[in-house]
């Protein structure tokens, strides 16, 4: 019974290495990158860099909660390190979308070099209302068109399972998709993505502890 607990241990510890390691074959995927924010706590951009990372999405602001203390420096670092880069929002259904793009717009320099924004659209404990597609699809709307208007770009909307299935998002706003699902691709929405974060517990040299590694389609 304890070796086979053992074994059981040996295994799981073999998985969990295996997976914080996994990366989608760059042959297939030959961008590949990075979503951070300040609970990644302090970034060597120079390290990712150097070891494979293209891009690296910045998150700008919490939309119930504020601005990201790291932000800034993340921006300008990713820059200096010669990484693609880019902001996103977390969209909160606590709050009036024009609240959230204010915050979101007077944090995000206008950069042209800089990605496409990205709204990422997650149901949270933090925020328990669950409003009606129809004024949810409205919130969403303006704050697409506020976000895109500051910065002169489509936006991607970053959908997580639950919120697609509670809204279906994809099939009420026509924007570029980027979805999840640790080391599958994923099938949950009614388009196909651009965008996939294929490991949300990847290490890399650079960031303690895990960091979400996402993937463009070829």
């Amino acid at each position: 019974m304890l070796a086979g607990a053992a074994v059981l241990a040996l295994l799981a510890g073999g998985l969990w290495l295996y997976a914080r390691d996994w990366a989608p074959d760059r042959d297939v995927y030959p961008t590949q990158g990075v979503a951070v924010s300040a609970d990644n706590g302090p970034i060597d951009w120079g390290t990712l860099a150097a070891n494979g990372v293209d891009f690296a999405y910045i998150r700008a602001a919490k939309g119930a909660e504020g601005r990201d203390p790291a932000f800034a420096r993340n921006w300008s670092a990713a820059r200096s390190a010669g990484l693609r880069y880019g902001a996103s929002l977390d969209f909160s259904l606590c709050k009036r979308a024009a609240e959230q793009a204010t915050r979101f717009v007077t944090t995000v320099p206008r950069d042209n070099a800089a990605l496409p924004p990205v709204i990422r659209l997650t149901l949270t404990p933090a925020c328990a209302e669950r409003p009606e597609r129809d004024a949810v699809l409205s919130e969403l709307n303006t704050l697409v068109n506020l976000v895109e208007s500051n910065a002169r770009k489509p936006a991607l909307l970053n959908i997580s399972p639950d919120f697609e299935e509670h809204y279906d998002i994809a099939s009420g706003i026509n924007r570029t998709l980027w979805l999840e699902g640790d080391f599958f691709p994923p099938d949950y929405a009614t388009r196909k993505w651009v965008m996939w974060t294929a490991n949300d517990m990847r290490h890399i040299d650079g960031i303690e502890g895990p960091v979400r590694w996402g993937v463009v389609a070829p």
